[in-house]
């Protein structure tokens, strides 16, 4: 029991750390190849380092961008203690470290297109996208995110106002460094960043939950346990017109096995009512974790 206990962790850091790594490599795409050619700077270390390069030309944004992160990390480990999370460490160490190397590989001497507004979509999304994976396992991407972590241990202030507040006095020194036009399409990235962390998120979390009215509900049950490899709850029900009895099975299942489970109940149990809604937030074996 303790080793398949053992295995099924080690799989899953497994997955986390595919996933982190992944997540990273999409917010480096955004950031070095959209994001620091444009000048675009929508808060965090990647838009102080965007600032900071403007200042001090002798000094990549990538040069920038390690150092800050290097330096706040180790703030973070002082004032946060060792609960403060390896995952942070691995993603912020990783997405400093690839700029850092493509700086040197593959210069950026300007923008890939002339298309600022097109730019600024792929400068928002990428970097969003792997935000947003990194959320979903309770990773982040360190820098101002350390901070705001900070803050709320020494305060009252939430971990949300705080990074707003801190994002948006970057992007407002944006406006400073390289005028009304950069600033404002950064305004622009902020606003739209968190609208899309939110709506990939509620996109990867969501689930299928089923409601499944029937007079045969055995083989169903049976297909849900055996093929699709999930539980479900039976209850006893009774139709009000007719006061007959029926059972409803209660199960939550992927997308994917949603279609199964669909496509079985009505080629099998066409009398069979289904009631079929989405579900973002599910906590307990299989899926979420109560911590």
């Amino acid at each position: 029991m303790q080793l398949t206990k053992t295995s099924g962790r080690a799989q899953e850091n497994l997955r986390d750390f595919a996933a982190m790594t992944f997540g990273t490599l999409i917010m480096v795409v955004g950031i070095y190849f959209f994001k620091y050619p444009n000048n675009f700077s929508t808060g965090g270390v990647s838009g102080i380092s965007v600032i900071l390069a403007h200042y001090f030309p002798g000094v990549t944004k990538g040069d920038f961008g390690l150092g800050l992160n290097i330096l706040l990390l180790i703030m973070g480990y002082i004032m946060l203690g060792r609960d403060f999370g390896y995952k942070t460490t691995y993603v912020s160490l990783l997405q400093s470290g690839l700029i850092w190397v493509l700086e040197r590989v593959y210069p950026m001497a300007q923008p890939m297109t002339d298309q600022p507004l097109l730019e600024l979509v792929f400068a928002v999304a990428l970097p969003a996208i792997g935000s947003a994976i990194l959320f979903n396992i309770g990773a982040s991407s360190g820098g101002t995110d350390i901070i705001a972590m900070i803050v709320k241990k020494h305060s009252t202030l939430a971990i949300g106002r705080a990074l707003m507040i801190s994002d948006m006095i970057i992007t407002l020194m944006a406006c400073v460094a390289f005028g009304m036009k950069t600033g404002l399409f950064s305004i622009l990235g902020l606003v739209t960043k968190s609208l899309v962390v939110d709506m990939v998120l509620e996109n990867i979390n969501t689930n299928k939950c089923f409601h499944i009215i029937t007079a045969h509900p055995d083989h169903i049950e049976h297909f849900i346990t055996r093929t699709l490899h999930r539980g479900a709850t039976r209850v006893h029900g009774e139709g009000v017109y007719t006061h007959q009895g029926r059972e409803v099975l209660l199960t939550v299942v992927n997308r994917k096995q949603a279609v199964e489970l669909r496509r079985y109940v009505k080629a099998n149990d066409p009398e069979a009512f289904l009631l079929i809604t989405n579900t973002g937030e599910i906590i307990g074996n299989g899926f979420r974790g109560v911590n």
